[in-house]
């Protein structure tokens, strides 16, 4: 079919009230400027940098390099150290010293948090330092203060006199400097004036840049991490194109997803963050938090950056004439409910199992549904698919109420049509006027299929729901620009994003799809997912794969936060301040509450990640003391120095008190 109805030749403009990439449709890496980092250059032409952070005790010389040559082994191309206090900054210097006689010259970035003297210091140490606009020489109290232009004037004049020696250090000992704001950590100035927002992320930081650039300092690198990975988007591209706005330089962007937590959420929830911005050519080091020792980070980062190092030159995509989504706001499609697909539905989970046939009861249980033979009854679970698709065998036996399936088109015919079975139709059928089902039809289509004769039928048919699919290895932007061109059609027909992975490990098809398909729904498209793992056909491995693109899909759209299905875990991924085991508390915190369906339990190693980083959690567990834990309900105190071996029981407690609890 002919791509001529949605695609004129002139050139695209996009306006630059919403401009952040050089292109939507083609992979165009940002141009930023080069910032020296030790002998490890970052920005301009050189290749994404990996980096992580260390966990042990800044004072612990022997632990934290040890530690930091195990991350060097895994890829890391910087080493960040975290530095409370004036006495841990210090320490850096002989961290520094024996990680250079051990034959180790990765550059060092020290993490500030509140203490402006310690920055001072390890500017004079390490190649970089980082400071969060959101608690230096600014506060944090959860105060709401009404501020007139010259009260907040002079609240920035003070920021001015604070943070001016610290760039002044810089300038003399070349060291680089990350502004790195954090989405829970706004100060009270900022969420009086701009609330918790993109734009006070933004804002946040552009305060200090500017006091930078007023210096003459450009040594810059800037972040605007969050643990929600659609407010963490929306605020690295208002960064770009507010920088751009005021003609400042092309600063260089680090970019992650803090407290993404563990495990397969941990990288779902980061892959679709990071990875969403990559696809855009935005980033130009990568940091992965997981609630893991950090050495397992850098492969996950490389793993997701990688992936661009031969995408330029991709099948060319129809360029985009304006763009029918706001990048910096969050508004789901509006799109036509047609069976339970669309409308206010929660997005659909479709089920492959067209690579074999002989599909046996038993065999559903990989997608959340189990046949109990005593009492001949069906049971499903929170993560229970919608639908099964079956390609062209049919499941033999009764399908549970709550389980509909899809077959092929001709499939479906042969079968005289039947009304518990759904067709999926090629584009082609469905233009040629092929007989439908009443209720709900599929239409499997790309990007190229969307001409007038598709779009003519599209509106005179009405139970239709889209099956979008891509072959392009520039995935997530054609799957866009499908939707776009939906849109300039004014087509509200529901659509079902499709993933084809082929003959990939599970650790890369979880990322892969996590971006491609994640990417798209933070931005409000999508009624469904089906993720097509055709390895179970060529190793027989049928269950395995299918239980996870099944948990995988459901895990995108729980981290899109389009469909909650299980609790949500949001633990920092530790650091030298962190007061206790993070990763074997969380583990005991999620077996004691990974039942509680949509609540957000936010686990943090000390204050600094404390009730600002949490966020939007329902409930906080966070260190406050050597064997001492506070206990939030959201941001409030509820309980302050709880002991450690009673806290997680105290918790479920507080989550009983509060009538949020359910017994398992």
């Amino acid at each position: 079919m002919s791509n001529r109805f949605v695609m004129e030749s002139v050139v695209p403009v996009i306006e630059d009230t919403l401009k952040y990439c050089e292109s939507l449709t083609e992979y165009v890496r940002r141009k930023s400027l080069e910032v020296p980092v030790g002998h490890v250059p970052l920005g301009g032409g050189h290749p994404i940098r990996i980096q992580s952070m260390t966990t042990v005790d800044t004072m612990d010389t022997q632990g934290s390099v040890a530690q930091a040559i195990r991350m060097i082994e895994s890829g890391c191309e910087y080493v960040r150290l975290t530095a409370p206090s004036l006495k841990d900054a210090q320490n850096l210097e002989n961290i520094k010293n024996a990680l250079r006689k051990s034959g180790y010259d990765t550059p060092l970035v020290a993490d500030i948090h509140f203490t402006p003297n310690a920055a001072e210091l390890a500017a004079r140490i390490v190649e970089k330092v980082r400071i969060n606009p959101g608690n230096y020489a600014d506060r944090k109290k959860f105060q709401q203060i009404e501020y007139t232009d010259d009260a907040y004037q002079a609240e920035l004049d003070r920021i001015r006199k604070n943070f001016t020696p610290l760039i002044k250090i810089c300038k003399e000992y070349g060291t680089a400097l990350r502004i790195g704001t954090n989405h829970g950590s706004l100060s009270d100035r900022i969420m009086s004036r701009y609330g918790d927002t993109p734009l006070g992320m933004v804002e946040s930081a552009l305060e200090f840049l500017r006091i930078c650039e007023d210096e003459g300092f450009y040594r810059i690198v800037l972040s605007m991490k969050a643990s929600n990975p659609q407010v963490m988007v929306q605020a690295y591209r208002l960064l770009v194109n507010k920088m751009d706005a005021e003609g400042m330089k092309p600063y260089p962007l680090h970019i992650g997803v803090t407290e993404a937590g563990e495990g397969e959420d941990g990288r779902i929830k980061s892959a679709m963050g990071i990875g969403a911005l990559l696809e855009d050519g935005l980033g130009d080091t990568v940091r992965v938090s997981l609630t893991e020792e950090p050495e397992l980070e850098a492969p996950v980062a490389i793993m997701l950056v990688d992936r661009y190092k031969d995408r330029a030159g991709h099948t060319p995509i129809l360029q985009v004439l304006h763009s029918p989504v706001n990048p910096f706001e969050y508004t789901r499609r509006n799109s036509r409910e047609v069976g339970n697909f669309g409308g206010k539905n929660v997005p659909r989970v479709i089920a492959d199992f067209s690579v074999s046939s002989g599909i046996q009861m038993q065999d559903l249980a990989a997608i959340g549904h189990y046949y109990r033979q005593e009492s001949d009854k069906w049971t499903m679970n929170e993560t229970g698919a919608d639908y099964l698709f079956t390609g062209s065998s049919p499941a033999d036996f009764m399908l549970p109420n709550s389980l509909k399936e899809i077959s092929v088109y001709e499939t479906w015919q042969s079968k005289g049509g039947p009304e518990t079975v759904y067709p999926l139709l090629t584009a082609e059928e469905f233009v040629s006027g092929r007989k439908l089902h009443g209720s709900l039809n599929f239409v499997r289509i790309k990007l190229s299929d969307i001409d007038k004769p598709l779009v003519k039928r599209l509106k005179e048919e009405s139970k239709i729901v889209l099956w979008l699919e891509t072959n392009n290895r520039h995935a997530m932007a054609e799957l866009r620009r499908a939707f776009f061109a939906l849109a300039d059609n004014h087509l509200k027909t529901p659509v079902v994003i499709s993933g084809n992975y082929k003959s990939m490990s599970e650790e890369r098809f979880r990322l892969y799809a996590s971006t491609d398909i994640g990417a798209v729904l933070l931005a409000g498209m999508g009624d469904g997912v089906i993720l097509l793992l055709n390895n179970a056909a060529q190793d027989g491995s049928r269950d395995v794969y299918c239980k996870l693109a099944n948990n995988t899909a459901f895990g995108i759209l729980q981290a899109a936060r389009m469909r909650i299905t299980k609790t949500e875990f949001i633990s920092c991924p530790s650091c030298g301040r962190t007061l206790f085991d993070l990763q074997e508390t969380t583990a005991k915190i999620r077996k004691r509450t990974e039942h509680l369906k949509g609540l957000k339990i936010g686990i943090m190693g000390c204050i600094v990640n404390g009730p600002g980083e949490m966020a939007d959690a329902d409930y906080g567990y966070v260190g406050s003391g050597n064997d001492k834990i506070t206990l939030y309900k959201g941001k409030d105190v509820v309980k302050r120095g709880v002991p450690f071996k009673e806290a997680v029981k105290e918790l479920v407690n507080l989550i009983k008190s509060e009538g949020d609890w359910v017994d398992p």
